[in-house]
């Protein structure tokens, strides 16, 4: 089967929740206009990724422009039983298009690092936490489970994702392989080189396709009452400039590393080669040994209390 995958390299509504929706309900419409029928956007796009985590000040004790900053990202994150969450369905519906998009998940007090799965009739099928926060990440998101670790099907073969460096945990990667997945999202903030050689490898050892997604952001994107604003005097005008690339089921590019700017990126495949390409390699069947080596993952959802 031929379709067209794309890729959201586009900076949100920084720290704007519902600017973020109605720009990313923009840009489905069109991919929808453009035949896309899988879209991909980058890691927690929405309201955008918290870049601030990595700079020491704002991990200090009782750091108040820590607090503030995280209050102002919980009150522009998503929740899952919302109506930014019903229009953004209702967007793909209308462009009849599958969506992986990546946002901050609001829940109670906390925030999650999240990829939420829609169908082409606008349906939420599927929702996944980022399992291990990574280094300063865990200053502002809870961690997540293996009750969305899984892909789902679709018209075009199953559809999965991973978000940033859950590419580096083998078990996470294998339950996925084992799921026979054609179309993988990778979900980056950015797209450097590691995070390239990440998503190739994702490619080459699933056999699929790869939609590796990063965002576009400069400082003047941020609000002028932002309590960042001092850092960001120091920082260069790019704070992330894309990367973004689609892959091939061999581990090559269909489209290089997209950098510099705003886009979607389009391109066709043909569903078929990750099957072609199966005859080689196949690491949730011919080429696994089950006879030796057991694998087990705990999926139920567990509640606090």
């Amino acid at each position: 089967m031929k379709l067209n995958v794309a890729v959201a390299q586009f900076s949100p509504a920084v720290l704007d929740l519902k600017g973020s929706v109605a720009k990313a309900c923009k840009i489905i419409e069109s991919a929808g206009k453009q035949k896309v029928r899988v879209l991909a956007f980058p890691e927690t796009w929405i309201p955008v990724y918290p870049l601030w985590s990595d700079m020491g000040s704002y991990s200090q004790w009782g750091n108040e422009a820590a607090m503030k900053l995280y209050r102002r990202l919980h009150d522009n994150s998503i929740a899952l039983d919302s109506p930014e969450l019903r229009r953004i369905g209702a967007a793909c519906r209308k462009a009849k298009l599958h969506l992986v998009l990546g946002v901050n998940e609001r829940s109670g007090k906390s925030i999650y690092n999240a990829l939420l799965f829609f169908n082409d009739k606008g349906e939420l099928i599927g929702h996944h936490r980022k399992l291990v926060p990574t280094f300063g990440e865990r200053l502002v998101w809870g961690y997540g489970d293996a009750s969305g670790l899984r892909t789902y099907d679709t018209p075009f073969g199953r559809l999965g994702g991973l978000i940033c460096w859950e590419h580096w945990m083998p078990i996470p990667r294998h339950l996925l392989h084992t799921e026979g997945e054609i179309v993988h999202v990778a979900a980056w903030p950015h797209g450097k080189e590691m995070h390239q050689i990440a998503s190739r490898h994702y490619a080459f050892e699933g056999r699929c396709f790869v939609l590796a997604a990063a965002m576009y952001v400069e400082k003047e994107m941020f609000p002028r009452s932002y309590e960042f604003a001092s850092e960001l005097k120091d920082l260069p005008e790019v704070l992330i400039a894309g990367g973004s690339s689609i892959i091939g089921p061999d581990g090559s590019y269909i489209v290089e590393p997209v950098l510099g700017g705003e886009g979607l990126i389009v391109a066709e495949i043909e569903t078929e080669r990750a099957v072609e390409e199966s005859l080689t390699l196949d690491v949730g069947g011919h080429y696994s040994r089950p006879d030796l080596f057991d694998v087990s993952v705990r999926r139920p959802h567990r509640a606090v209390v």
